[in-house]
């Protein structure tokens, strides 16, 4: 059995010498290499930021959705949505584990996994797609996928529904870096607040800051008020749209005694919310875009623009423990796995 590159560079049909995420093409024969492993996949989660991107292009029509994933999966040989650029992640079981891996991971034949690692590179064949969840961003499929030796994953755990721990790993990246960035007494603004990222970045949140702290959540209308207040989530919430920054300034500087925030983090799924996120932050402050969505030139520009010297950081989807940390979440909160099993299974 040959071996390929531990990153997945022989898989990359086009252009040569890039990493498979960069590829516009890349090789999606399910024949595996020493180093790779098989899943059979049943469900795809699409990052939100694609998922909408699809669905308006689409008119709402899910069929059209279908064939549109059907699509970019034939062309490019993975999940990677051309305007976005990004992916998602999936769930299913481990068919075949290459010879050179058995033995040194803690993967068998036939254990359930979610994948920790984008769709939008990872070699993916669809041979159905059975149904689609719009409201949770879901797609049911028969197909199978090759993660690569360096691919991250998730055993799925015993003790919560399969379902639930994919909507939660989805977005694992975003309440883990909370957990890092956030202190002690700390000003916090979540902007996207609403979604399934953003409660859980707000419970992180309101752990971390203490009895000294705030944590003031946004969301573009009033139905997540009450939710996010009831259950202890926030401290403060206002309704705005994250694409108007000057707006959601004034409503975010009321929410905080007309002071600036120690970090924002924006978990928005729509374009042009950068200056809406930098605009609230004190000097030497975080602002960290976990979005999908947030433009690197608009977020750079626009700050030295206005004069705000922050520390940017970028929604890497990976921090070492963000699994361990993301479930944790669901099993000591009561609350908000009840949230989660009643909007995402």
């Amino acid at each position: 059995m040959e071996k390929g590159c531990r990153f997945g560079t022989h898989r990359v049909l086009e252009p040569q010498g890039v990493l498979p995420q960069a590829a516009v093409k890349i090789d999606n024969t399910m024949t595996i290499r020493a180093n790779e492993i098989l899943v059979d996949v049943t469900a795809l989660n699409i990052d939100s930021a694609s998922f909408r991107q699809l669905e308006e292009e689409a008119g709402h029509d899910m069929e059209k959705v279908k064939a549109k994933i059907l699509a970019i999966v034939s062309q490019r040989g993975k999940m990677q949505n051309p305007v976005t650029g990004s992916g998602g992640m999936l769930m299913g079981k481990v068919a075949k584990i290459g010879e050179d891996l058995k033995g040194k991971i803690d993967l068998q034949e036939g254990d359930a996994l979610a994948t920790l690692v984008s769709l939008s590179l990872t070699p993916l064949k669809i041979e159905e797609i059975k149904g689609i969840k719009p409201e949770i961003d879901r797609v049911e499929v028969k197909a199978q996928a090759i993660l690569f030796e360096s691919g991250l994953y998730a055993k799925l755990p015993a003790d919560l529904p399969e379902n639930l721990v994919l909507a939660a790993l989805d977005v694992a990246g975003a309440p883990a870096q909370t957990a890092k960035l956030v202190k002690p007494g700390d000003r916090v603004l979540i902007l996207g607040a609403g979604g399934k990222s953003g409660m859980m970045c707000c419970y992180e949140a309101m752990k971390r800051v203490g009895p000294t702290g705030w944590v003031v959540a946004a969301d573009r209308g009033e139905a997540s008020r009450d939710l996010l207040l009831k259950n202890g989530f926030c401290h403060a919430y206002f309704a705005e749209d994250a694409t108007k920054p000057v707006a959601v300034l004034e409503k975010a500087l009321e929410a905080n005694h007309q002071e600036e925030y120690d970090i924002a983090i924006n978990v928005v799924n729509v374009q042009n919310t950068e200056m809406s996120t930098i605009l609230p932050v004190k000097d030497k402050g975080i602002v960290y875009f976990f979005s999908m969505a947030t433009s690197f030139t608009k977020a750079a520009l626009g700050a030295e623009g206005v004069g705000k010297d922050v520390t940017m950081v970028i929604g890497n989807g990976y921090t070492k423990g963000h699994a361990e940390i993301t479930l944790q979440e669901l099993r000591e909160s009561p609350k908000l796995r009840e949230i989660f099993e009643r909007l995402y299974l």
